[in-house]
């Protein structure tokens, strides 16, 4: 059947709240048919997709497949805190790829992806974006794989605008990501037709521009991204987990410029399983 996807907002962030708000203004609904235990809010979207409102911070909505049951996927929309502070748009998936488990989930364990899902919400956020001539004022990127929550048994995709409280409550950028938002749900098969190959990436910094532009070009589409800064703990089973934890095949490993152990190790995870080794 049609996908049904859940979209999760913290009812206490104002860029999680703002674009909630924006995306019922585009698309109606109704309120729940069932209650949602902890919800503060929630609302029934055409095609059978929810949107729902919890307290607390996203980070640790661990619970997200047992409250909101029946989904096959839950895309959070956040707000995103750096200490740069500098304004951006940005996607990635929760998980702790090393020993730390600072802001929620559990140490070395990474949620579940959903590569082409992931891929086409990118590139409507960037469309919208750039539509509304955020761009200039916002820097757009993917972002390396961290935080909470890590044990939710279905894809969970962290949608987000940054870095400060002035930019989290920028109407503009509520209106680009419910806009984003939006065409993915009115079109729930269209994730199935990207001609991408589906990676997992290895290298770059927090914002990998590399792995960006490549995904923006239609030439990969992401499961998880491992940066520079998890090397020291990137080894044979967390690569595997990422190639596992994942609902459609990954295809091969998108290696960027990474020290020798790295690359031998992705090459090694590479060949063991039968996929392609990609070096662009």
């Amino acid at each position: 059947g049609l996908t049904r996807l859940g979209l999760v907002y913290s009812t206490e962030d104002p860029a999680g709240a703002g674009a909630a708000e924006a995306l019922r203004g585009l698309l109606g609904g109704g309120a729940c048919g069932d209650p949602v235990p902890g919800a503060a809010a929630c609302t029934e979207l055409p095609g059978g997709h929810v949107l729902a409102g919890f307290p607390g911070d996203t980070t640790g909505y661990e619970w997200l497949a047992e409250r909101l049951p029946g989904l096959d996927a839950y895309i959070v929309l956040s707000r995103h805190a750096s200490t740069s502070g500098r304004p951006t748009l940005s996607l990635h998936y929760p998980g702790n790829p090393g020993p730390e488990a600072a802001l929620g989930g559990r140490p070395r364990e990474l949620a579940y992806t959903w590569p082409r899902l992931f891929a086409l919400l990118a590139t409507l956020y960037h469309r919208e974006a750039t539509e509304r001539g955020l761009l200039g004022d916002y820097s757009f990127s993917l972002e390396a794989t961290h935080h909470g929550p890590t044990s939710v048994p279905k894809p969970v995709i962290f949608i987000e605008i940054g870095s400060t409280p002035d930019r989290w409550r920028d109407p503009r950028a509520h209106e680009a990501m419910a806009a984003a938002v939006a065409e993915l749900l009115r079109s729930p098969d269209a994730p199935r037709g990207l001609g991408c190959r589906t990676a997992i990436g290895v290298g770059g910094t927090h914002y990998p521009e590399k792995h960006t532009r490549l995904l923006l070009e239609g030439r990969y589409c992401y499961g998880h991204i491992f940066a520079k800064y998890t090397f020291k703990h990137l080894d044979e089973e967390m690569l595997v987990q990422a190639l596992e934890k994942t609902v459609e095949p990954i295809e091969g490993i998108v290696v960027l410029k990474v020290p020798g152990r790295v690359r031998q190790l992705a090459q090694r995870v590479a060949e063991a399983r039968g996929l392609e080794l990609w070096r662009p």
